[in-house]
C-alpha cells in the first residue's frame, strides 16, 4: 500500500519560512498527482495545495496562495512556505491521488504520521 512521509517542520517565528519534504515509501510518486494538507487542532483537515503528475499545475488555497509554493522533483514533492504566520500552525500531511488535481476525492493510500509546524513569537 502507499505509504507516503512527511519531513521538514519544526518550530518558527512568524515571518520565517520552512520547507517541507513527501517522500513515498516502496512506491513511486511518478505516476500521481501530490497535494499537502493541514489539520490544526479542533479544525478539520484542508488541502492547501497540489501538483499534479506532470508538475505542470498547482492549486492553492486561498489562505496560502503567494506565500507556499509546491514543486516536485522525480525523489520527492515539496512545500515551501515562507510568510509563515500563526494560523499556520498544524500538522502538515501530504497525499497522492490520480494524476491531477485536486487530491482530495481521489486520494490513494493510507496518511502518513504527518510534519508538525509551530509558528510562535
Amino acid at each position: 500500500q502507499l505509504q507516503l512521509v512527511e519531513s521538514g517542520g519544526g518550530l518558527v517565528q512568524p515571518g520565517g519560512s520552512l520547507r517541507l519534504s513527501c517522500q513515498a515509501s516502496a512506491f513511486s510518486l511518478e505516476y500521481n498527482a501530490v497535494g499537502w494538507f493541514r489539520q490544526a487542532p479542533g479544525k478539520e483537515r484542508e488541502e492547501v495545495s497540489c501538483i499534479n503528475e506532470r508538475g505542470s499545475r498547482t492549486n492553492y488555497a486561498d489562505s496560502v496562495k503567494g506565500r507556499f509554493t509546491t514543486s516536485r522533483d522525480k525523489n520527492a514533492v515539496y512545500l515551501q512556505m515562507n510568510s509563515l504566520n500563526a494560523e499556520d500552525t498544524a500538522v502538515y500531511y501530504c497525499a497522492a491521488g490520480g494524476a491531477e488535481c485536486p487530491v482530495i476525492g481521489a486520494r490513494v493510500g493510507s496518511w502518513g504520521p504527518g510534519t508538525p509546524v509551530t509558528v510562535f513569537s
